[in-house]
């Protein structure tokens, strides 16, 4: 594995309130509106639950369990189901974009998360940027609790880059892994499989940015 040791690792950087104390924007979970929209788009495509449980690998009662907003699949599962409705994951979690200003808060900063395999931990995506139609960047601050991961490799179109702002970073692209500390960045084409875990015992956050937008 290749490492990397950190003398003076970076803070986090986290947006303040005027009063001085830390934004924390509040943390959703994807719910009744991802089973609603995930529904909607398996309807226009017209495809039955076994239909697309098959093409995205997962179970058919799991699939109308998350229809059903009884459940919330794993960033992997989610990204397999966009994949096969020609979609992001994005479109499937996120609300129409109402913010008119090219600025957007610390406080005010929209989130989503997701579970991890065996449900030990989970993963944050704070919204640097909110997801919208016809954007080219997505932009995501990934928050890992310890010791959680993405679950299996995935590989899809596009490029992406990030640069870790606290804690630790597993990233594993196709067969090879990498240790990063705070400072540390990446860059990697889509296309190479990869996966991410937090292998460190405090939460890791990572800015990361897609393009075009997967998550």
């Amino acid at each position: 594995m290749a490492t990397r040791k950190s003398t003076s690792p970076t803070g986090s950087g986290r947006g303040r309130t005027p009063s001085g104390t830390a934004a924390a924007p509040s943390h959703a979970t994807p719910g009744d509106s991802l089973g609603v929209r995930l529904k909607h788009a398996r309807m226009v495509r017209q495809l039955t639950l076994k239909a697309l449980a098959e093409q995205a690998g997962c179970s058919e009662s799991l699939l109308s369990k998350v229809e059903g907003g009884h459940a919330t699949p794993s960033l992997a599962t989610l990204h397999r189901l966009a994949l096969a409705l020609s979609t992001n994951i994005a479109a499937l979690v996120s609300g129409p974009d109402i913010n008119t200003s090219p600025v957007q808060r610390a406080n005010e900063r929209p989130s989503v998360s997701f579970p991890t395999a065996g449900k030990r931990g989970s993963i944050v995506l704070e919204r640097v940027v909110v997801p919208a139609p016809g954007q080219l960047l997505q932009g995501d601050i990934h928050v890992i609790e310890p010791l959680s991961s993405s679950d299996e490799q995935i590989s899809h179109v596009g490029e992406e880059l990030g640069y870790v702002i606290e804690g630790e970073l597993e990233l594993t692209l196709d067969a090879e892994r990498y240790l990063l500390l705070p400072g540390d960045s990446f860059y990697f084409p889509s296309s190479v499989p990869h996966s991410y875990r937090n292998p460190g015992k405090v939460v890791t956050r990572v800015l990361w940015i897609n393009t075009p937008p997967t998550f």
